[in-house]
Formats: C-alpha cells, structure tokens, sequence
C-alpha cells in the first residue's frame, strides 16, 4: 500500500530530513530474516540490523510468540513498590552473561533513558558515601549518549548540542581517538593512540578528582562514524579512573547483546566498567527497553538506612514493562538457539576483507570495522558536508539495500544472522553507489 502524501504531514520525523523525505516517502511494510518489504513490494537487504538494534534479524518467532502471549497474560504491571516475575527472571539471564561482578540491573526504556540513570547513579552513589563534592560528569569529543539532557551533555557531537542551550553545567569532555594520520584503514583495532586516554589526566588536573563523579564512553563511537578504540585505549582509562576514585561508564548500547563477537563489547576488550548502558539489541528492537548494568558494589551503597525508605529516587513507569521483559527472555533465548552473541567473532574476518575492499573506490578516505560493524569515510564534497554519502543512502536505497550515514561516513551493523551472500549483496551494492557518486 503506497502512502497517500497529503496524510504524511503530521509526523513530525526524529533525526530525518522532514521535506525531503516527505517529497519521496520510504515507507517498510514488513520485515523478515535479513530484509525489509516496502510499500511497494521490493525486498530491501537490512544493512543496519534496523538501527543497530534487531541483531537476531526481523521476525523471530519466538518473540513473535511470547509478545502476544504476555498481552494476553499481563498487559501492565506497577513498577514502584511492585512487581512481576518475568522482572526479576530477565534480570537473572542478563546478568548471567553480563562482565564479571556486574550482576545488577536497572530497567529503562531506551538508550537515553539508560545514560541518564547511570549518570544519577554515579553521582548519587558518591553521596551515599559521604563525597557529595562528585559531580561533575566527563564524556568525550564525538561521543553519542542518546538525546536528553543528561545524554547529549556529556555527548560530543556538534549538531546534537548546538541548538538546546547550555545543557548540564559540570561537564568536560577528554578527546576523541579518531586519528587517520596512523590509523586509517587499520583492519579491526588500530594500533595507535592509547595514549589519548591520558588526556583524562589533563581533566584531573584541571578540576581535582575529588569533584569528578564519572567518566562515560562508548567502546567503539557508533553513531560519530564507526570509531574503534586504539588497542590499550580502554585498558588506560580504566587504570586513570581506578586511579583517582572515578567511576567508569561503557555506553553499550549498540555494541551490547553480541555486536563485537562477544555478547558485550567489555568482553571483547578485556575492561569491566563500573556502570553500563544497553538497549536496542536487549529485545532484538521488538519492545522499548534499556537497561543499566551496575556491579554489586555500587547496589549495595545504596542499600542503607530504614528498610521502609525508598533507596534511589528514580525510575520509569514503563520500567521492566512485562511485554518488555517476555520479549527480553524470547530474544535471550534465540540468540542462545543460534549462538547469535558469538557469531560476530565467527564472521568478522569475512565481513572485514569484504569491506576493505572499498578502499580503493571513489572519495573513500578511511574503513573501519570491528565484529559485525564497520564505517566508510567519504571525502566531502566541497561546501556540502553529509551530502555525498547522503546521495550514496539514497542510490542504495533505489538498488535494495539499507544503510546508515552520519556526516560522510556510512555506517553498517547487519543482524548477526548474515550469511557469505549477504555480505556480498552489500559490497557489491555499495561498491555500485560510490562509483556512481564519484
């Protein structure tokens, strides 16, 4: 069914550019395995897992399943000062392949739901300890931490801070590792740059460790263009923030549930932070949810005072939401059916070579990739910033394939279910749209 246009103008689209798309609507009707269906009937190739988030691909039936079933069962449930089963049965399986000692769960509803209640949690666990002086938050230059205040304040990318004020005062960044003048086309991890995270340091001595609450990072910057960490990065800030008393956040909310080759990318890296953030993948994209790993040490903080007294102020009414949490165990258990967290691992070497091929194409300056994710570095085009891999999202789309773009780097994060052909199709379709916008 082809969208009328005139019924198209009270959605007002999030992160979209509204009247362009408006002038030529792409609309998916359906989905299934690898790909989507459009309102024309064409079969789409999924070459971003949905928005990095349906990594066991699109129409599982299991989900499927437990969804309608728990609709029917328990529709709602209160979150505050109650609760049901299948909470605390989620909670249980997550935290069974969780880092080691991370085996406390904090139901949210999405990514930057997720951020913002890790970012009260550090700063309320400092208080419960008696260095109420732990406030300021310190994220890094082009990182992504969702969309609200909290998120976008310790975020680092321009054009998502530039238009909403001063945001949250406290809040300093360290630098990116984005380095291509050693690093371009580094084939998984770079080699270069762990010393950037000494640049956390410099933040130290500026504003003393006893006023600094946490530092949060993503693993691998998704949203900025695919930015793998150099090999010792992680480990260093781990050891600086160890070092001064400073809690540690890893934003795992596109490399979580197996993205990397291992279900997080904390594992893949060898780093266990203090406190995580997840979503997307933690429900294959089929219900809202995020959520906040927490290793006991930081629970138990809070676990003082008169049992009758409420220990953290914060929560959602949608937390744990049961059709949130049927899906979550449906999801857990497909990926275990098909070994879905680990699969990354398996084809990260194919996916890797398949990708690098494109260095030689037109206006490709930079490929990126680590598991089953990789970024493509478009030169800009001169005075137009974003447009050239703009017009390359657009040629792909027209030829059946589905990717990401942010600023001129095109981003892909298949489902974990890819198999050798699917690789090719994307290659090859990508490789077809940069030559035709050269």
């Amino acid at each position: 069914m082809t969208a009328d246009v005139a019924k198209l103008d009270a959605y007002w689209m999030p992160f979209t550019a509204n009247r362009q798309f408006k002038q030529a609507p792409r609309l998916l009707t359906r989905a299934d395995g690898m790909f989507f269906r459009d309102d024309k009937g064409r079969e789409v190739l999924d070459g971003i897992a949905g928005l990095w988030c349906v990594n066991a691909g699109h129409n599982r039936p299991r989900i499927v399943k437990a969804i309608q079933e728990q609709a029917a069962e328990l529709d709602f449930a209160p979150p505050f000062q109650m609760a049901h089963p299948k909470a605390f049965e989620l909670a249980e399986r997550l935290a069974a392949i969780a880092p080691t000692g991370m085996n406390r769960v904090f139901f949210t509803n999405s990514g930057s739901e997720s951020v913002d209640t890790a970012l009260k949690m550090a700063i309320a666990y400092h208080r419960v300890r008696g260095e109420g002086a732990r406030t300021r938050l310190i994220g890094r230059e082009r990182g992504y931490h969702g969309v609200n205040f909290g998120g976008i304040s310790v975020g680092g990318m321009v054009a998502n801070r530039k238009m909403f004020g001063s945001l949250l005062a406290g809040v300093d960044h360290i630098r990116h590792t984005h380095d291509p003048a050693r690093n371009a086309f580094s084939v998984g991890i770079p080699q270069h740059g762990a010393e950037l995270a000494d640049d956390l340091e410099r933040l130290v001595a500026l504003h003393d460790a006893s006023t600094i609450a946490a530092v949060i990072v993503e693993p691998v910057a998704g949203s900025t263009g695919v930015l793998v960490p150099p090999a010792g990065y992680l480990q260093r800030l781990r050891e600086i923030c160890d070092k001064h008393g400073i809690l540690l956040i890893f934003d795992e909310v596109i490399t979580g549930f197996g993205r990397t080759g291992n279900p997080f990318a904390a594992q893949t890296f060898g780093v266990t932070p203090d406190l995580m953030t997840v979503a997307k993948g933690i429900t294959n994209g089929c219900v809202p949810m995020g959520a906040v790993f927490a290793q006991q040490k930081i629970h138990d903080a809070f676990m003082t005072g008169p049992e009758h007294l409420i220990e953290f102020f914060h929560g959602y009414t949608y937390s744990a939401h049961p059709l949130a949490c049927a899906a979550g165990i449906a999801t857990l258990d497909t990926y275990a059916d098909d070994d879905l967290l680990m699969r990354a691992a398996r084809m990260q070497d194919e996916f890797a070579k398949a990708l690098h091929s494109l260095r030689d194409e037109p206006n490709v300056i930079d490929v990126r990739n680590i598991g089953l994710v990789g970024g493509v570095e478009l030169k800009s085009l001169p005075g137009e910033p974003a447009k050239r891999a703009f017009n390359v999202f657009l040629d792909c789309w027209d030829k059946g394939l589905l990717i990401r773009t942010t600023g001129d780097t095109i981003a892909l994060s298949p489902p974990l279910i890819i198999e050798s052909s699917h690789i090719e199709r994307i290659i090859d379709t990508l490789r077809g749209a940069l030559r035709r916008a050269a």
